[in-house]
């Protein structure tokens, strides 16, 4: 049983950063998943993929897991690429590709 503490990516659907703040205790799956015959869909015995705690801070999640006796791995969160433009650029004299209509 070996648990996950991260801080989930923001959602590529949206332009907000909502619910990337908190960091998150999930399970690794203890087995694979596998087709069900009559509808297709995939199953699996395993219960614990479907929990998922949050926590406010990194410390707290560690804190539980070695409360509960969770094995556990920190994945920290990469730093964002930020390019800083501004809307001027676009039309800017010295611009590698001219803009044209």
């Amino acid at each position: 049983m070996l648990a996950r503490i991260l801080r989930p990516a923001k959602n590529a659907m949206q332009s907000g950063r909502g619910k990337s703040k908190e960091w998150v205790l999930e399970f690794e799956p203890a087995s694979a998943r596998r087709p069900d015959a009559l509808m297709g869909w995939t199953q699996t015995d395993d219960t614990r993929t479907q929990l998922r705690l949050s926590f406010d801070t990194k410390e707290e999640a560690v804190a539980y897991a070695e409360q509960n006796g969770i094995a556990f791995e920190v994945f920290d969160p990469k730093p964002a690429k930020r390019i800083i433009k501004a809307y001027a650029d676009n039309f800017a004299f010295g611009r590698k590709v001219p803009w044209t209509h």
